[in-house]
């Protein structure tokens, strides 16, 4: 017998039906043999109508109360999954996040788990019943107020209660049948990857792939969790995130132990970064630091950076970076508010941009990958504006009207495209 961590994204129990569907393929893997536990998001789009519905009763609502308002999104979608269950036979237990043990600090809208003491979910196991836990939502350790984890978070709920609980697989379910070369919206000729690590993973969601969030693949990689990404949709299996480093979990049926890995894993795109520019930045030491530090105090995530030349005559110099669309107004604010001790001239910024990346743990030991990825883009007649890379990935900034494009082509050059359509059974990739 194994334990099994299952999670269930919001097109999954987009209705009643599809809770049906969820509820039968959940009692189907308990009856295989296995323990299950249960996580699952809100219904459907309920989080983004409780958001406009908090927006329209007050333009900036307090973190604390909207927090405890999108927590109902997951509240209802547990318990109607619980009643699916038992109409089947089985017994559901639906748990809040903090009565399944999600202890997170204070921060509203963007809390990060911090301890798992998953007591209740262990006795419902033992009592032979199915614990169905809401995600994206825990307590905060120190006010004991309901916080959220942010978007993807459930996610991260089901990776953590997976680790707290020594399970032997983390499943999460989407509406596509796992990972792929490319968005199968964007690349309809995008390749279904049955085995990725953990580090590749990371490196695409970073870089804007939606199928897994960000913080629940750091948390897989540092337990060594393996996930497995597949559609509720099909029975097929689906992609397989694991440590290639270690030999494989008898749980993952691909034979070998350590597999070598493909030279490129994916293509992924972002459409949700902005490009500020400090203009006219004087060129002496400390001048960055300046700009980052008033950047990073106004809790602003920056990616890429780019610092021209300075020219001689002025001695002046130009610092262009990309961050989060969403905080492109907290970045301008904060550094026009050190504008006169820093001495630059101004601020430009630009949401009309995509960030394209190639990513591949193969990369490392092949030259050629950075020509055939910018002929790529030349051939297409794509511009670019920023470029940044690591070990493992080749990021580029160009216009959002090109990214499609873009994608497409980085996607054929590399040789990734398959023969038949990808098939996407809901359509918002989670």
């Amino acid at each position: 017998m194994s334990l099994i961590v299952q999670k269930y994204g919001g097109s999954s129990v987009a209705d009643a039906a599809s809770v049906r569907r969820v509820a039968r393929r959940i009692v189907e893997t308990k009856h295989a043999g296995h323990d299950v536990v249960v996580v699952v998001s809100a219904m459907g789009d309920s989080t983004d109508e409780l958001l406009d519905l908090a927006n329209q009763v007050s333009p900036s609502p307090p973190g604390r109360e909207l927090d405890m308002l999108l927590t109902a999104g997951e509240r209802i979608s547990m318990a109607v999954l619980a009643m699916a269950i038992h109409d089947l036979g089985e017994e559901g237990r639906s748990y809040t996040g903090s009565q399944a043990g999600l202890i997170t600090d204070s921060a509203h809208g963007a809390a990060r788990i911090i301890d798992v003491t998953p007591g209740r979910i262990r006795h419902a196991l033992a009592d032979g019943a199915i614990p169905i836990v809401a995600g994206f939502q825990g307590v905060s350790y120190d006010s004991k107020d309901v916080t959220t984890l942010g978007r993807g978070g459930s996610d991260t709920t089901a990776v953590a209660l997976a680790v707290a609980l020594d399970a032997d697989v983390c499943e999460i379910y989407t509406d596509v049948d796992g990972v792929f070369s490319a968005d199968p919206r964007v690349v309809p000729a995008a390749r279904q990857v049955p085995l990725i690590a953990h580090q590749e993973m990371l490196e695409l969601a970073a870089a804007g792939a939606k199928v897994l969030h960000l913080r629940c693949v750091e948390y897989a990689r540092r337990s060594h969790m393996p996930i497995h990404v597949r559609s509720s949709f099909s029975d097929r299996q689906g992609t397989w995130v694991v440590d290639l480093a270690q030999p494989l979990p008898d749980i993952v049926p691909i034979s070998g132990g350590t597999v070598e890995q493909p030279i490129i894993a994916g293509v992924a795109h972002d459409l949700n970064d902005c490009k500020i520019t400090v203009v006219g930045v004087p060129d002496r030491p400390g001048e960055a630091a300046l700009i980052f530090t008033a950047v990073a105090d106004a809790g602003v995530n920056v990616d890429m950076i780019v610092q021209n030349v300075s020219l001689e005559e002025t001695g002046l110099t130009d610092v262009t970076f990309t961050c989060p669309v969403a905080e492109r107004q907290h970045a301008l604010d904060a550094l026009a508010a050190v504008q006169e001790g820093i001495g630059f001239a101004g601020l430009r910024s630009d949401d009309g941009i995509a960030k394209i990346s190639l990513v591949g743990a193969g990369m490392r030991s092949n030259p050629g990958v950075s020509a055939t990825f910018f002929r790529a883009l030349a051939d297409a007649g794509i511009n670019i504006s920023m470029i940044s890379t690591s070990e493992i990935r080749i990021s580029v900034v160009t216009s959002k009207d090109a990214a499609g494009d873009a994608v497409r082509a980085v996607h054929t050059a590399f040789g990734l495209d398959a023969d038949g359509e990808a098939v996407v059974y809901g359509g918002t990739g989670r």
